[in-house]
């Protein structure tokens, strides 16, 4: 197989988290997603206000909300072993901000997850103005004993559009946390065709990404759903959202300017497919990630061509 991309032993000429995990582990791994019972402090903060404004978490609980972790492992991981039998998991707390709680409780929720039988570690998804250095020093810790992955919602790093989508947080706060993170494996996320942004403020927003050089980055499309603020200025034409074709344009200059060993942990996604409103294309994850492939190859080019 002729592919210039040094990461990777597939067709993929980008870092993928199958990847890094095989090369890291010895075998393939599976997230398994737990709902711990969070909240988050953009809903319900002192300074909350109903949350990002594409966000749906406010107007739905999970099916799995309220449940026992242990039941949700176990339940979550039989799904998935039909499909990957034998695969390694991953414990992923993913719903809300899974370090608003005072440490007591942070503690209490974390250790069980890492008593789960036949884990690797723990991924913990979050936001910067919810991690203080009581927080960090645990998450430290947490590091020292086993794989940890801490994931942190930026989005964006224009402050105007955080303004617009609500997002609760400058990036300047982002960048404060982000320093004294330093040595954890981070996940940082972006949202393509947020409102009023143009290309250029997207691969601006790449280029930082490129400049902090996270362990992980995952890549999002925009997504309109039902009950959600922002669907409401969708409906009334005032949002136009990025076409199939330049998503996949988009986004592949983006990984051209990140540093390669920059491990990619999602490329598109899915929103809820009961209530999500546009773009109709997203529906499809594999033909996105396929266009992708095809894109890369036709234009021969791969993450961190462009990279300095």
């Amino acid at each position: 197989m002729n592919n210039p991309f040094p990461y990777s032993d597939t067709n993929k000429r980008y870092y993928t988290f199958d990847y890094m995990m095989r090369k890291r582990f010895g075998a393939k791994c599976v997230k398994i997603p737990i709902d711990a019972g969070f909240t988050c402090p953009n809903i319900d903060g002192n300074c909350g206000s109903g949350g990002c404004t594409y966000c749906t978490l406010p107007h739905r609980s999970g099916e799995m909300r309220g449940v026992d972790i242990e039941e949700q492992y176990l339940v979550q991981s039989e799904k998935l072993s039909s499909k990957w039998a034998g695969a390694l998991r991953l414990p992923y707390l993913q719903d809300y901000t899974n370090t608003y709680a005072d440490i007591h409780i942070l503690k209490k929720i974390y250790e069980k997850v890492l008593a789960l039988p036949g884990t690797i570690g723990i991924d913990i998804a979050t936001r910067v103005d919810a991690i203080n250095d009581e927080c960090i020093e645990y998450l430290r810790e947490i590091n020292e004993r086993t794989f940890l992955i801490l994931e942190l919602g930026l989005q964006t790093v224009h402050d105007k559009t955080a303004s617009l989508i609500n997002r609760g947080h400058s990036y300047e706060k982002f960048l404060e946390v982000y320093e004294k993170l330093k040595g954890l494996n981070i996940c940082v996320h972006i949202i393509n065709s947020l409102p009023g942004e143009t290309e250029e403020m997207m691969l601006t927003t790449a280029r930082e990404i490129a400049r902090l050089h996270p362990f992980m980055l995952k890549i999002h499309m925009l997504y309109i759903e039902k009950g959600t603020p922002i669907a409401e200025d969708y409906k009334k034409g005032d949002l136009e959202l990025l076409s199939l074709e330049k998503y996949v344009e988009i986004t592949c200059k983006q990984l051209e300017l990140l540093p390669p060993d920059i491990c990619i942990g999602r490329i598109t996604g899915d929103g809820q497919k009961d209530t999500l409103i546009a773009p109709d294309w997203s529906k499809k994850k594999f033909v996105v990630m396929n266009e992708i492939d095809k894109f890369l190859v036709k234009n021969n080019t791969y993450q961190g061509i462009l990279y300095k």
